[in-house]
């Protein structure tokens, strides 16, 4: 019973932190501008002014990135609810198989759209990389960690 609930905390705790690496501000820095993947925030004078990024970028590569970020949010709040549905109606012995494939299409996914970002933008910029873009690698590992012992994880009793 401890280790289903230290899973389900694991899980619970990559999904937080894949939903604050996608929302939050904070993928590239420099001392005037903070930008994510929806948006880039402008310091002019003392006031913060949001500009779309569509211009800024190649919007095919832009594009990815966030429906990377979106998709392996989807997946890992999907994972968690086949996960607790699954513990409900798989038999005695059977693998988590699906909640696994669940978990490293997650994985995949945050592990695209931040390999993309990290390759395309910012490669000639004056600046550094933000807490989110550390929380989304972050949460490739969990995610790709909670994927093999979803896999690897038997019902033990029913």
């Amino acid at each position: 019973m401890l280790v289903l609930a230290g899973i389900v905390v694991l899980h619970i705790t990559a999904i937080i932190l894949l939903l604050v690496a996608t929302i939050d501000n904070a993928w590239w820095f420099t001392d005037s501008v903070a930008t994510d993947v929806w948006g880039r925030w402008e310091l002019a004078g003392s006031t913060w002014h949001y500009t779309n990024l569509k211009g800024d970028y190649a919007e095919e590569y832009l594009q990815v990135v966030q429906a990377g970020a979106v998709l392996a949010c989807i997946f890992s709040i999907l994972g968690l609810f086949v996960f607790v549905a699954q513990l409900f109606t798989l038999s005695k012995g059977q693998r988590f198989t699906f909640s696994g494939a669940l978990m490293l299409i997650s994985c995949l996914c945050v592990m695209i759209a931040a390999s993309i970002y990290t390759d395309i933008f910012h490669k000639q910029d004056q600046g550094w990389f933000g807490h989110s873009f550390i929380l989304a690698w972050i949460s490739f590992v969990l995610t790709f960690i909670l994927g093999v012992i979803y896999v690897v994880l038997r019902k033990k009793s029913e």
